[in-house]
């Protein structure tokens, strides 16, 4: 994980959090029912969520009240537009940016003294059933500030206007009061303390509750679907008129999600993007046996990669042609009419998300292709599944990591 520090890949957009921030953010904890951290120093991202915090307890969930009732903790305006590393729901950073958005003067008033605690409610105390998912729309956000500033600029207020009245002015004792006031928490009088509830609302979002849920929610339009991650639980949902389920191995759910026009097949995009190239290079690299190069030497000077090309067996030749020539067809009517059909690898690179969908819907589509690409493109990884992309990591060859950094630093655009 070093190089990808020093690449600022991981952990270069998280807020260092130290001194008297790490006493409001333990106050914070507290509120929510989690035991304050012992680290002295730590960083945080845009929930308030911290690695360093998760490793410490063990519990990458530790900001959550069970799993339908996360949390968010608010220690400075500098959180605004950072990422959400592991959020719960794909949704959580859309969640963070309205508050922000919305709640910009306040943050930025409060946040000089005090913390701020993000109850997420979404009127459901726990998830029972997996079809409780598709109750999740209406998202009620409410704020706690610990130490509670608002009632306190409030009975400043009071004091003053006390001040003001008849010969109160010459009151000695009220003159200490406000000044004493004023000592300890400074002048509250003009800033603005107080946060008001908010609604966020939801459609279609992936979560980590049931071990991993896809849900395509259409509203009354089509069919519900839910993609799980695990088949115990697609096995517990009742198939109705409204909606269906699937586990995520079983690829049904492509012709399910092509049908309600959330996902089309288009070639020419893909050469445009680069991914074909991309999938034919990570087949390539998997095929490599008793290399003399590097991989990252492999890959990028083009007499080494024919070199190693030759030695592959014709099997995987065949399977890197196929690709070739659509990619080469890309363009005409009958692009998928190629000789070798339809394979995985080929159905993986053609499949997007239908141009008409919101960009969060795009999104939410290009992660569950990129979670069940045969081949897993380590820039779509990096761009719509980061934790899988940094658990993933870990294992690659460190020629092929180097390989990969570069990638993605040529690719900024959508980090």
């Amino acid at each position: 994980m070093e190089k990808l520090k020093r690449s600022e890949l991981f952990g270069a957009a998280l807020v260092p959090v130290t001194g008297a921030l790490v006493e409001r953010y333990n106050k914070c904890l507290s509120f929510i029912g989690t035991a304050p951290t012992k680290l002295r120093s730590f960083h945080i991202d845009a929930l308030g969520w911290s690695p360093e915090i998760a490793d410490e307890k063990d519990d990458f969930l530790y900001l959550n009240s069970g799993e339908a009732n996360p949390n968010a903790i608010i220690l400075s305006p500098k959180q605004n537009e950072k990422p959400a590393y592991t959020p719960f729901h794909s949704f959580d950073r859309g969640i963070m940016d309205l508050v922000f958005k919305e709640q910009k003067d306040a943050i930025k008033d409060i946040t000089r003294d005090a913390a701020i605690c993000v109850d997420l409610d979404q009127y459901i105390d726990a998830f029972y059933e997996p079809e409780d998912l598709l109750k999740y729309s209406e998202i009620s956000i409410d704020f706690s500030i610990v130490d509670d500033l608002y009632s306190i600029q409030q009975k400043q207020l009071k004091l003053v206007e006390e001040f003001k009245e008849d010969h109160n002015f010459l009151n000695e004792s009220l003159h200490l009061k406000i000044l004493a006031s004023a000592r300890k928490h400074g002048d509250l009088r003009t800033r603005t303390l107080e946060m008001k509830s908010m609604s966020f609302t939801t459609n279609s979002f992936y979560t980590k509750a049931f071990g991993g849920v896809f849900v395509f929610r259409r509203n009354g339009i089509g069919k519900n679907i839910l993609i799980f991650e695990s088949k115990e639980m697609a096995d517990k949902v009742e198939k109705t008129l409204k909606t269906e389920a699937f586990h995520i191995e079983d690829g049904r759910f492509y012709s399910a999600l092509a049908v309600e026009k959330m996902i089309v097949l288009d070639p020419e995009h893909s050469v445009l993007s680069g991914y074909y190239e991309r999938v034919q290079k990570i087949i390539f690299a998997k095929q490599i046996k008793d290399a003399t190069h590097s991989l990252h030497e492999i890959l990028e000077n083009n007499n080494v990669y024919k070199r190693y090309l030759n030695r592959l067996s014709a099997d995987t030749r065949k399977q890197l042609m196929v690709l070739e020539r659509l990619k080469t067809n890309a363009k005409k009517v009958n692009a998928l009419d190629i000789e070798g059909g339809l394979t995985p690898e080929v159905l993986a690179c053609i499949q997007i998300p239908a141009p008409e969908l919101s960009m969060e819907a795009q999104e939410l589509v290009w992660k569950l292709i990129v979670k069940t690409a045969p081949y897993k493109d380590p820039l779509f990884l990096y761009w719509y599944d980061k934790e899988t992309f940094y658990s993933e990591y870990t294992n690659w060859d460190e020629s092929y990591q180097d390989w990969v950094i570069k990638l993605i630093k040529q690719n900024t655009w959508n980090t």
